[in-house]
Protein backbone atom coordinates (compact mmCIF):
# COMPACT_ATOMS: atom_id res chain seq x y z
CA UNK A 1 0.00 0.00 0.00
CA UNK A 2 1.10 3.55 -0.81
CA UNK A 3 1.69 5.92 1.39
CA UNK A 4 -0.72 9.13 1.58
CA UNK A 5 0.61 12.25 0.48
CA UNK A 6 -0.23 14.86 2.83
CA UNK A 7 -2.16 18.05 0.94
CA UNK A 8 -0.19 20.88 0.44
CA UNK A 9 -3.83 23.37 -0.37
CA UNK A 10 -6.46 23.51 1.97
CA UNK A 11 -10.05 24.37 1.90
CA UNK A 12 -10.91 28.12 1.83
CA UNK A 13 -7.65 28.91 -0.62
CA UNK A 14 -7.85 30.85 -3.58
CA UNK A 15 -5.86 29.15 -6.53
CA UNK A 16 -5.12 29.42 -9.98
CA UNK A 17 -4.72 26.99 -12.77
CA UNK A 18 -0.80 26.46 -13.69
CA UNK A 19 -2.20 24.67 -17.18
CA UNK A 20 -5.33 23.50 -18.56
CA UNK A 21 -7.32 21.38 -16.71
CA UNK A 22 -8.73 18.75 -19.83
CA UNK A 23 -12.01 16.78 -19.12
CA UNK A 24 -10.83 12.83 -18.11
CA UNK A 25 -14.08 11.76 -18.55
CA UNK A 26 -15.01 12.79 -15.36
CA UNK A 27 -17.76 15.55 -16.22
CA UNK A 28 -20.31 13.74 -18.60
CA UNK A 29 -21.85 16.84 -19.81
CA UNK A 30 -18.28 18.24 -21.17
CA UNK A 31 -16.63 16.82 -24.59
CA UNK A 32 -14.17 13.93 -23.74
CA UNK A 33 -10.41 15.48 -23.49
CA UNK A 34 -11.97 18.86 -23.82
CA UNK A 35 -10.55 21.94 -21.75
CA UNK A 36 -12.75 22.42 -18.52
CA UNK A 37 -10.64 25.45 -16.82
CA UNK A 38 -8.30 27.19 -19.11
CA UNK A 39 -4.81 28.05 -17.69
CA UNK A 40 -4.74 31.26 -15.46
CA UNK A 41 -8.48 31.01 -14.02
CA UNK A 42 -8.81 32.01 -10.61
CA UNK A 43 -10.85 29.79 -8.33
CA UNK A 44 -11.51 28.76 -4.39
CA UNK A 45 -11.18 25.23 -2.76
CA UNK A 46 -14.07 23.92 -1.28
CA UNK A 47 -13.04 20.23 -0.19
CA UNK A 48 -9.59 18.61 -0.31
CA UNK A 49 -10.25 14.60 -1.09
CA UNK A 50 -7.63 11.61 -1.24
CA UNK A 51 -7.72 9.25 -4.30
CA UNK A 52 -7.56 5.93 -3.01
CA UNK A 53 -5.74 4.03 -5.21
CA UNK A 54 -3.11 6.50 -5.78
CA UNK A 55 -2.87 8.08 -2.69
CA UNK A 56 -2.40 11.82 -4.14
CA UNK A 57 -5.00 14.73 -2.52
CA UNK A 58 -7.65 16.21 -5.11
CA UNK A 59 -8.67 19.10 -4.66
CA UNK A 60 -11.81 20.47 -5.80
CA UNK A 61 -11.86 24.08 -6.89
CA UNK A 62 -15.54 26.24 -7.74
CA UNK A 63 -14.52 28.16 -10.18
CA UNK A 64 -17.80 30.06 -10.35
CA UNK A 65 -19.13 29.14 -13.73
CA UNK A 66 -20.87 27.35 -12.07
CA UNK A 67 -18.26 24.45 -11.95
CA UNK A 68 -16.69 22.67 -9.80
CA UNK A 69 -13.75 20.54 -11.01
CA UNK A 70 -11.45 17.74 -9.28
CA UNK A 71 -7.42 19.11 -9.78
CA UNK A 72 -4.02 17.89 -8.82
CA UNK A 73 -1.67 19.87 -7.13
CA UNK A 74 0.36 19.98 -10.56
CA UNK A 75 -2.56 21.89 -11.55
CA UNK A 76 -2.84 24.45 -9.30
CA UNK A 77 -1.15 27.33 -7.77
CA UNK A 78 -1.76 29.83 -4.55
CA UNK A 79 -3.39 33.32 -6.05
Amino acid sequence: MMESRVPKYRAGQRVKTAVDVINDGSVANAPPDGILVSAGAIGKIIRVLMHTEASVPIYLVDFDEPLVVGCLEEEITVV
